[in-house]
């Protein structure tokens, strides 16, 4: 069991929890035997839920009555002590008892008690939020998602290193193409941030990625780039923008084919089609954004996601872990 990768869960956080959370675990479980599980709080609650249905062998649980309430600030949520589940979690890895860690919890909460609890990689100086988007040919990672309102150039170099890290950690296959998101694509548009990233990025050859230059936000989903780079105002929006036009484009695809006959016998006709579609803008899938640049990697959930949601994430986790992403950035950051 030694060989295990161990993910530490914050079992409290994010709705309906802690059952949302364990029923994730328990979904992949069923699917993969290479994960433990230290799992953090209420364990009567906890107890119930888990029952006979994961293999002991595989999880167990670290109680503690007290959690961080997604209404608490940032300061509230440290002040709140020690010995909330979202603490212990983190706690965990900074002892190196586990490999990673996971909550679906507060945001500004888990970015802070990270920041708090663990160290930046050295030559470092922001971490960043990234998170996974689908695209035509696949996947690419963005960020930073709001971690950092204000970023020098440096910064968004780091960025790209951290993400490009990212990316072949979860598909080591590929060499990831970089860009940073702008208002254009030619080299004077943007501000001076934005300038003198590029000019930084274009002028350094990297093994590890290939610049690609400046992306525009509607060629965000084409595919010919992996890593997307921006500060955190930028991403944030850009992140709002695409989750909300995606579900208006589902819940106007439902409306379009349930509010007739002719819809109805439309949808009836095309429903391989149409389940396809929904699968591929279904958020689940994609569910978990990570907290790069400490010397250990913290996975945010969404808060309402389910428990498929939160399987998925996990294995998220176990992706990263298996893919050595802090060594990468460590080697990368250094050259």
């Amino acid at each position: 069991m030694s060989d295990l990768i161990k993910i530490a869960v914050d079992a409290m956080g994010g709705d309906g929890s802690p059952k949302k959370i364990i029923d994730g675990i328990i979904h992949n479980h069923k699917f993969n035997n290479e994960n433990f599980f230290h799992i953090f709080g209420n364990e009567d609650e906890i107890s119930k839920y888990i029952d006979d249905k994961v293999d002991q062998n595989f999880y167990k649980i670290i109680h503690t009555n007290k959690v961080v309430k997604s209404t608490d600030s940032p300061l509230e949520a440290a002040k709140r002590g020690k010995d909330t589940s979202m603490w212990l979690s983190i706690e965990s890895v900074k002892k190196k008892e586990t490999d990673i860690v996971i909550s679906a919890g507060n945001t500004g909460a888990l970015l802070v008690i990270a920041k708090l609890n663990l160290k930046m990689i050295e030559n470092i100086d922001k971490p960043a939020l990234s998170a996974l988007w689908p695209n035509k040919k696949g996947m690419s990672v963005v960020l930073d998602l709001g971690a950092n309102i204000e970023c020098g150039s440096k910064n968004l170099v780091d960025f790209s290193i951290m993400g490009a890290s990212l990316y072949k950690s979860l598909y080591p296959e590929k060499n990831p193409n970089v860009a940073l998101l702008n208002i254009g694509s030619e080299e004077l548009k943007g501000n001076e941030v934005i300038k003198e990233t590029f000019q930084l990025l274009n002028d350094k050859k990297n093994d590890n990625f290939n610049f690609a230059g400046y992306i525009e936000g509607n060629q965000l989903m084409e595919g010919e780039v992996n890593v997307i780079v921006s500060d955190g105002f930028t991403g944030n929006v850009a992140l709002k923008t695409a989750e909300g036009t995606a579900n208006f484009i589902i819940e106007e695809l439902k409306k379009a084919l349930g509010g007739s006959l002719i819809g109805k016998i439309s949808s009836l006709l095309n429903i391989s089609n149409i389940k396809k579609f929904k699968k591929r803008l279904d958020p689940r899938l994609y569910n978990g954004a990570i907290f790069i640049g400490l010397d250990t990697p913290v996975v945010k959930s969404h808060g309402g996601t389910d428990y498929l949601g939160f399987s998925n994430s996990l294995n998220v986790c176990n992706k990263i872990v298996k893919g050595n992403l802090i060594d990468k950035i460590k080697n990368n950051i250094n050259k």
